[in-house]
Protein backbone atom coordinates (compact mmCIF):
# COMPACT_ATOMS: atom_id res chain seq x y z
CA UNK A 1 0.00 0.00 0.00
CA UNK A 2 1.14 3.38 -0.85
CA UNK A 3 0.77 6.82 1.12
CA UNK A 4 -1.90 8.02 -1.11
CA UNK A 5 -5.88 6.97 -1.02
CA UNK A 6 -5.49 6.08 -4.49
CA UNK A 7 -2.46 3.32 -4.61
CA UNK A 8 -4.88 0.30 -4.29
CA UNK A 9 -4.10 -2.01 -6.61
CA UNK A 10 -0.41 -3.82 -6.12
CA UNK A 11 -1.29 -6.76 -4.46
CA UNK A 12 -3.44 -8.06 -6.98
CA UNK A 13 -0.55 -7.57 -9.40
CA UNK A 14 0.71 -11.36 -8.29
CA UNK A 15 -0.76 -14.86 -7.02
CA UNK A 16 -2.19 -14.77 -3.52
CA UNK A 17 0.26 -17.01 -2.06
CA UNK A 18 -2.94 -18.33 0.13
CA UNK A 19 -4.30 -19.57 -2.48
CA UNK A 20 -5.33 -23.13 -2.84
CA UNK A 21 -3.42 -25.67 -4.42
CA UNK A 22 -0.31 -23.55 -5.26
CA UNK A 23 -2.59 -22.20 -8.23
CA UNK A 24 -0.83 -19.43 -10.10
CA UNK A 25 -4.11 -17.94 -11.45
CA UNK A 26 -4.14 -13.99 -10.63
CA UNK A 27 -6.98 -12.09 -9.99
CA UNK A 28 -7.14 -9.02 -12.45
CA UNK A 29 -10.71 -7.50 -10.75
CA UNK A 30 -9.67 -4.04 -10.77
CA UNK A 31 -12.73 -2.48 -9.95
CA UNK A 32 -14.01 -4.91 -7.67
CA UNK A 33 -11.07 -4.88 -5.19
CA UNK A 34 -11.55 -1.00 -5.37
CA UNK A 35 -15.05 -1.12 -4.35
CA UNK A 36 -14.21 -3.53 -1.30
CA UNK A 37 -11.78 -1.38 0.07
CA UNK A 38 -13.94 2.45 -0.89
CA UNK A 39 -17.44 0.68 0.62
CA UNK A 40 -14.93 -0.38 4.11
CA UNK A 41 -13.30 2.96 3.25
CA UNK A 42 -16.71 5.18 3.38
CA UNK A 43 -17.85 2.94 6.42
CA UNK A 44 -15.01 3.50 8.61
CA UNK A 45 -15.75 7.32 8.12
CA UNK A 46 -18.80 7.39 8.88
CA UNK A 47 -18.30 5.23 12.01
CA UNK A 48 -15.83 8.12 13.23
CA UNK A 49 -17.82 10.67 11.89
CA UNK A 50 -20.74 9.29 14.34
CA UNK A 51 -18.76 8.93 17.29
CA UNK A 52 -17.28 12.56 17.07
CA UNK A 53 -20.46 14.36 16.40
CA UNK A 54 -20.88 17.25 18.46
CA UNK A 55 -24.00 18.05 20.45
CA UNK A 56 -27.23 19.31 18.90
CA UNK A 57 -25.74 18.40 14.98
CA UNK A 58 -27.79 16.53 12.59
CA UNK A 59 -26.69 13.56 10.73
CA UNK A 60 -26.27 15.37 7.48
CA UNK A 61 -24.73 18.06 9.03
CA UNK A 62 -21.73 15.47 10.89
CA UNK A 63 -21.59 14.33 7.30
CA UNK A 64 -20.46 17.87 5.64
CA UNK A 65 -22.86 18.54 3.04
CA UNK A 66 -25.50 20.19 4.68
CA UNK A 67 -25.12 24.45 5.57
CA UNK A 68 -27.36 26.59 7.21
CA UNK A 69 -28.14 30.01 6.10
CA UNK A 70 -26.67 32.52 8.60
CA UNK A 71 -30.45 34.48 9.32
CA UNK A 72 -30.27 38.18 10.61
CA UNK A 73 -32.28 39.00 13.96
CA UNK A 74 -33.30 42.82 14.65
CA UNK A 75 -33.43 42.71 18.89
CA UNK A 76 -33.56 46.08 18.95
CA UNK A 77 -36.99 47.49 20.53
CA UNK A 78 -39.28 49.48 18.02
CA UNK A 79 -38.04 53.21 18.45
CA UNK A 80 -41.23 54.87 16.29
CA UNK A 81 -43.24 56.11 19.73
CA UNK A 82 -46.35 52.94 19.05
CA UNK A 83 -46.91 51.10 21.28
CA UNK A 84 -46.46 47.46 20.70
CA UNK A 85 -49.29 45.14 19.84
CA UNK A 86 -48.14 42.05 21.22
CA UNK A 87 -44.73 40.03 20.93
CA UNK A 88 -44.27 38.97 17.03
CA UNK A 89 -43.60 35.55 16.35
CA UNK A 90 -40.15 34.60 15.79
CA UNK A 91 -39.44 33.41 11.71
CA UNK A 92 -38.34 29.76 11.47
CA UNK A 93 -35.20 29.20 10.64
CA UNK A 94 -34.26 28.38 6.88
CA UNK A 95 -33.70 24.85 6.84
CA UNK A 96 -29.97 23.38 5.56
CA UNK A 97 -29.17 23.70 1.86
CA UNK A 98 -27.07 20.81 -0.08
CA UNK A 99 -23.78 22.34 -0.83
CA UNK A 100 -24.05 21.25 -4.44
CA UNK A 101 -20.49 22.38 -5.46
CA UNK A 102 -19.42 20.83 -3.13
CA UNK A 103 -20.66 17.41 -4.19
CA UNK A 104 -19.28 18.02 -7.44
CA UNK A 105 -16.23 18.47 -6.04
CA UNK A 106 -15.94 15.13 -4.48
CA UNK A 107 -17.46 13.71 -7.56
CA UNK A 108 -14.82 15.11 -9.38
CA UNK A 109 -12.41 13.41 -7.17
CA UNK A 110 -13.92 10.23 -7.14
CA UNK A 111 -14.15 10.03 -10.96
CA UNK A 112 -10.08 10.66 -11.13
CA UNK A 113 -9.59 7.87 -8.64
CA UNK A 114 -11.70 5.20 -9.48
CA UNK A 115 -9.86 6.36 -13.51
CA UNK A 116 -6.49 6.22 -11.93
CA UNK A 117 -6.63 2.92 -10.52
CA UNK A 118 -6.73 0.28 -13.10
CA UNK A 119 -3.36 2.35 -14.64
CA UNK A 120 -2.00 1.46 -11.96
CA UNK A 121 -2.21 -1.60 -11.84
CA UNK A 122 -2.33 -2.49 -15.74
CA UNK A 123 1.50 -1.00 -15.17
CA UNK A 124 2.77 -3.85 -13.05
CA UNK A 125 1.59 -6.31 -15.73
CA UNK A 126 4.53 -4.31 -17.90
CA UNK A 127 6.61 -2.76 -15.14
CA UNK A 128 8.59 -4.15 -11.73
CA UNK A 129 7.05 -3.12 -8.74
CA UNK A 130 11.11 -1.51 -7.78
CA UNK A 131 10.07 0.79 -11.08
CA UNK A 132 6.20 1.66 -9.62
CA UNK A 133 7.78 2.49 -6.58
CA UNK A 134 10.27 4.75 -8.03
CA UNK A 135 7.33 6.26 -10.25
CA UNK A 136 4.83 6.69 -7.36
CA UNK A 137 7.73 8.39 -5.18
CA UNK A 138 8.64 10.96 -7.77
CA UNK A 139 4.22 12.10 -7.57
CA UNK A 140 5.59 15.29 -5.71
CA UNK A 141 5.82 16.71 -9.97
CA UNK A 142 2.73 15.94 -11.23
CA UNK A 143 0.96 16.99 -7.68
CA UNK A 144 2.84 20.37 -8.05
CA UNK A 145 2.45 20.51 -12.10
CA UNK A 146 -1.35 20.06 -11.56
CA UNK A 147 -1.94 22.45 -9.03
CA UNK A 148 -0.79 25.10 -11.26
CA UNK A 149 -2.47 24.12 -13.70
CA UNK A 150 -5.87 23.07 -12.79
CA UNK A 151 -6.46 26.17 -9.76
CA UNK A 152 -3.15 28.19 -10.83
CA UNK A 153 -1.88 27.56 -7.02
CA UNK A 154 1.94 28.46 -6.41
CA UNK A 155 4.46 27.12 -3.66
CA UNK A 156 7.39 28.95 -2.06
CA UNK A 157 10.56 28.50 -4.11
CA UNK A 158 12.33 26.50 -1.37
CA UNK A 159 9.67 23.91 -2.32
CA UNK A 160 10.33 23.61 -5.88
CA UNK A 161 13.99 23.26 -4.89
CA UNK A 162 13.34 20.43 -2.12
CA UNK A 163 11.00 18.64 -4.64
CA UNK A 164 13.71 18.49 -7.47
CA UNK A 165 16.21 17.09 -4.89
CA UNK A 166 13.80 14.78 -3.34
CA UNK A 167 13.48 13.46 -7.28
CA UNK A 168 17.04 13.51 -8.36
CA UNK A 169 17.89 11.19 -4.93
CA UNK A 170 14.73 8.74 -5.12
CA UNK A 171 16.39 8.53 -9.08
CA UNK A 172 19.60 8.00 -8.14
CA UNK A 173 18.87 5.61 -5.35
CA UNK A 174 16.26 3.39 -7.03
CA UNK A 175 18.55 3.62 -10.38
CA UNK A 176 21.58 1.32 -8.49
CA UNK A 177 18.46 -1.47 -8.06
CA UNK A 178 19.48 -4.75 -9.59
CA UNK A 179 15.93 -5.58 -10.21
CA UNK A 180 14.42 -6.01 -14.07
CA UNK A 181 11.25 -5.39 -15.36
CA UNK A 182 9.34 -8.59 -14.16
CA UNK A 183 8.35 -11.20 -17.05
CA UNK A 184 8.93 -8.34 -19.68
CA UNK A 185 11.29 -10.62 -21.57
CA UNK A 186 9.24 -13.99 -21.52
CA UNK A 187 6.35 -12.21 -22.63
CA UNK A 188 7.62 -9.84 -25.17
CA UNK A 189 11.10 -11.37 -26.24
CA UNK A 190 14.58 -10.28 -26.51
CA UNK A 191 15.57 -6.63 -25.59
CA UNK A 192 13.16 -5.39 -28.11
CA UNK A 193 10.59 -6.65 -25.99
CA UNK A 194 11.97 -5.10 -22.68
CA UNK A 195 11.85 -1.86 -24.08
CA UNK A 196 8.71 -2.14 -25.65
CA UNK A 197 7.27 -3.43 -22.70
CA UNK A 198 8.89 -0.94 -20.56
CA UNK A 199 7.33 1.83 -22.91
CA UNK A 200 3.65 0.71 -22.20
CA UNK A 201 4.02 0.09 -18.57
CA UNK A 202 5.66 3.76 -17.99
CA UNK A 203 2.72 5.72 -20.09
CA UNK A 204 0.66 3.76 -17.93
CA UNK A 205 2.23 5.34 -14.79
CA UNK A 206 2.38 8.79 -16.04
CA UNK A 207 -1.24 8.54 -16.86
CA UNK A 208 -1.71 7.51 -12.94
CA UNK A 209 0.40 9.82 -12.12
CA UNK A 210 -1.00 12.83 -14.00
CA UNK A 211 -5.10 11.71 -12.40
CA UNK A 212 -3.38 11.43 -9.11
CA UNK A 213 -1.94 15.03 -8.79
CA UNK A 214 -5.54 15.86 -10.45
CA UNK A 215 -7.17 14.36 -7.16
CA UNK A 216 -4.43 15.44 -4.81
CA UNK A 217 -4.65 19.34 -6.28
CA UNK A 218 -8.90 18.93 -5.94
CA UNK A 219 -8.58 17.97 -2.62
CA UNK A 220 -6.35 20.70 -1.85
CA UNK A 221 -8.60 23.17 -3.57
CA UNK A 222 -11.66 21.84 -1.40
CA UNK A 223 -9.85 22.34 2.36
CA UNK A 224 -8.93 25.62 0.45
CA UNK A 225 -12.68 26.91 -0.25
CA UNK A 226 -14.86 24.86 1.85
CA UNK A 227 -15.26 24.36 5.92
CA UNK A 228 -14.68 20.42 5.63
CA UNK A 229 -13.09 17.76 7.78
CA UNK A 230 -10.40 15.16 6.28
CA UNK A 231 -13.28 12.80 6.94
CA UNK A 232 -16.09 14.43 5.57
CA UNK A 233 -14.23 13.85 2.38
CA UNK A 234 -12.89 11.07 3.15
CA UNK A 235 -16.57 9.36 3.35
CA UNK A 236 -18.10 11.56 0.30
CA UNK A 237 -15.11 10.39 -2.01
CA UNK A 238 -15.24 6.87 -1.16
CA UNK A 239 -19.17 6.97 -1.20
CA UNK A 240 -19.17 8.12 -4.75
CA UNK A 241 -16.19 5.99 -5.96
CA UNK A 242 -18.21 2.98 -4.60
CA UNK A 243 -21.24 3.53 -6.50
CA UNK A 244 -18.86 4.47 -10.04
CA UNK A 245 -17.20 1.42 -9.72
CA UNK A 246 -19.96 -1.08 -8.17
CA UNK A 247 -22.35 0.42 -11.51
CA UNK A 248 -19.02 -0.20 -13.54
CA UNK A 249 -18.63 -3.75 -12.21
CA UNK A 250 -22.21 -4.79 -13.61
CA UNK A 251 -21.91 -3.86 -16.56
CA UNK A 252 -21.62 -6.41 -19.31
CA UNK A 253 -18.34 -4.51 -21.24
CA UNK A 254 -16.70 -5.55 -24.05
CA UNK A 255 -12.61 -5.97 -23.61
CA UNK A 256 -11.22 -2.57 -23.21
CA UNK A 257 -7.41 -2.87 -22.31
CA UNK A 258 -6.32 -1.35 -18.74
CA UNK A 259 -10.07 -0.77 -17.85
CA UNK A 260 -11.56 -3.81 -18.26
CA UNK A 261 -9.21 -6.87 -19.41
CA UNK A 262 -12.37 -9.38 -18.99
CA UNK A 263 -13.35 -10.77 -22.22
CA UNK A 264 -16.27 -12.34 -23.68
CA UNK A 265 -19.03 -9.47 -22.46
CA UNK A 266 -18.64 -10.96 -19.02
CA UNK A 267 -19.09 -8.72 -16.15
CA UNK A 268 -16.15 -7.56 -13.57
CA UNK A 269 -18.62 -8.80 -10.98
CA UNK A 270 -18.91 -12.52 -12.16
CA UNK A 271 -15.26 -13.07 -13.38
CA UNK A 272 -14.58 -11.32 -9.63
CA UNK A 273 -17.12 -13.75 -8.08
CA UNK A 274 -16.53 -17.04 -9.81
CA UNK A 275 -12.43 -16.75 -8.78
CA UNK A 276 -13.44 -16.56 -5.19
CA UNK A 277 -15.54 -19.54 -5.77
CA UNK A 278 -12.49 -21.07 -7.40
CA UNK A 279 -10.20 -20.15 -4.68
CA UNK A 280 -12.05 -18.94 -0.98
CA UNK A 281 -8.50 -18.16 0.62
CA UNK A 282 -8.45 -15.38 -1.27
CA UNK A 283 -11.56 -13.74 0.94
CA UNK A 284 -8.97 -12.96 4.24
CA UNK A 285 -6.52 -11.35 2.03
CA UNK A 286 -9.06 -9.03 0.62
CA UNK A 287 -10.38 -8.37 3.79
CA UNK A 288 -7.18 -7.69 5.19
CA UNK A 289 -6.22 -5.58 2.26
CA UNK A 290 -9.73 -3.58 2.17
CA UNK A 291 -9.36 -3.01 6.37
CA UNK A 292 -6.15 -1.58 6.53
CA UNK A 293 -6.61 0.61 3.66
CA UNK A 294 -9.91 1.95 5.58
CA UNK A 295 -7.67 2.49 8.40
CA UNK A 296 -5.14 3.94 6.99
CA UNK A 297 -7.15 6.24 5.30
CA UNK A 298 -8.36 7.88 8.21
CA UNK A 299 -4.72 9.29 8.94
CA UNK A 300 -4.30 9.68 5.55
CA UNK A 301 -6.99 12.62 5.30
CA UNK A 302 -6.08 13.87 8.34
CA UNK A 303 -2.85 14.83 7.32
CA UNK A 304 -4.23 16.29 3.81
CA UNK A 305 -6.18 18.43 5.83
CA UNK A 306 -3.67 19.98 8.26
CA UNK A 307 -1.09 19.62 5.73
CA UNK A 308 -1.72 19.74 2.41
CA UNK A 309 -0.77 17.01 -0.41
CA UNK A 310 2.22 18.06 -1.21
CA UNK A 311 3.38 17.22 2.71
CA UNK A 312 1.35 13.97 2.14
CA UNK A 313 2.87 12.44 -0.60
Amino acid sequence: MGTDTNDRLIPVSVPFHSVQDNSSDKFHSALFIGTCQSALSSFSALLYLLLRRKHGESFFQSLGLQTTPSTKTNSKPSTNGTASLGKSKPSPPPPPTLNQSLLLRYLQCSVFITTAAPFSFAALSYISYPAMVLGKSCKLIPVMIMNLLLYRRRFAAHKYLVVLILTIGITIFMGFSNEHPASAKSRNGGEHGTAYANAIGVAYLLINLALDGATNSTQDEIFTRYNVTGQQMMFWINILCTVQSSFLSVLPLPYIPVIHPSSNGQTELAVALRFIRSHPSIVIPLAQFALTGALGQLFIYETLQHFGSLTLV
